[in-house]
């Protein structure tokens, strides 16, 4: 395509991504992160990807969209927020991860972005494109900064200085060129470290990276095996991920509510009580969380994680 034809083409994504509910947005020309490969060999060096062997693979694709998917030239980046002043929890009821509240993001965010490249096709019908969501191995984050959208804070999540870091990020990659953003430049934490401080297990670095090890955003989805005693007694009733590091990041101290019904409390998870989910059963679970992200700890899982949870 020639310059105008790229220009307006990017004007009508941009449009439709406004028109979807994306809150973020940005474009950036494909490349080979090389920085950021060195980085991931030395985490997985250090067994701090425990038990996800997957990342400790695959290095060169997960730094080189085009081996993914060969011929990619744009890499289309969204956020999505899924901030909510209303929190579940309280009364010694089982916490989850606010990421967890509604349905599942990836089946959320597929649907948006399969709709972006439909248009994208009824202008151009030969492009080829492929939409990712914690799905594939690809730099979600890296390539969230190369389209501008925020940089890592300390904790490693991606903030961004409009909506703070309560996001997800979803990726298209396409193989015709755009007009493409500016990759975000600096970083804005400054001196803060509230969210190395406030973590319970001291399970962030100081390079912003995590020790997943000690993590129990980990520990309570990805993770299998029991959880290490020194950690059990850290958890604080949480079951099902761990929000305390971005609860204390000065950035989210004005998020602001999602716009996203999907991502919203369903009445019988926002109804239940500490009862409930210690009796559940594997019936109730699955009519609970077929949805939801929950449904990844498996139930075995999830009753494991209860098991912890300190008595009243």
């Amino acid at each position: 395509m020639n310059s105008s034809r790229e220009k307006e083409l990017t004007a009508l994504i941009k449009e439709k991504a406004h028109e979807l509910g994306f809150d973020l947005f940005g474009i950036a020309p494909v490349r080979k992160l090389k920085e950021h490969e060195s980085v991931l060999r030395r985490w997985c060096s250090a067994g701090m990807n425990g038990e996800m062997t997957y990342l400790g693979s695959e290095f060169e694709k997960r730094s080189d969209p085009t081996i993914l998917f060969p011929g990619a030239r744009s890499v289309i980046v969204i956020g999505l927020n899924y901030y909510t002043s209303k929190k579940q929890g309280g009364n010694g009821v089982p916490v989850i991860s606010m990421y967890a509240y509604g349905a599942d993001y990836h089946n959320v965010i597929i649907k948006r972005l399969t709709k972006i490249l439909d248009l994208i096709r009824s202008k151009e019908p030969s492009v080829v494109g492929k939409a990712f969501v914690d799905s594939a191995p690809l730099l979600e984050k890296a390539w969230a900064r190369e389209a501008g959208l925020g940089w890592p804070g300390r904790h490693s999540v991606l903030i961004n200085r409009e909506i703070g870091s309560f996001f997800f990020i979803g990726v298209l990659l396409i193989d015709i060129s755009l007009e493409y953003d500016k990759p975000f430049a600096g970083e804005y934490c400054g001196e803060c470290r509230f969210c190395i401080d406030a973590c319970p297990t001291k399970a962030i670095n100081e390079n912003r990276t995590i020790d997943a090890r000690r993590c129990i955003a980990y520990l309570t989805i990805e993770n299998r095996g029991p959880v290490p005693e020194d950690i059990a007694g850290k958890m604080d009733g949480r079951v099902f991920g761990c929000d305390k590091c971005q609860e204390v990041c000065p950035w989210n101290k004005f998020a602001k509510a999602h716009k996203t019904p999907e991502f919203n409390q369903s009445a019988d998870l926002e109804n239940m009580t500490r009862e409930d989910w210690l009796s559940l059963t594997p019936d109730r679970f699955n009519e609970l969380f077929r949805r939801s992200p929950i449904k990844r700890a498996k139930f075995e899982g999830l009753m494991n994680n209860m098991k912890l949870i300190p008595e009243k």
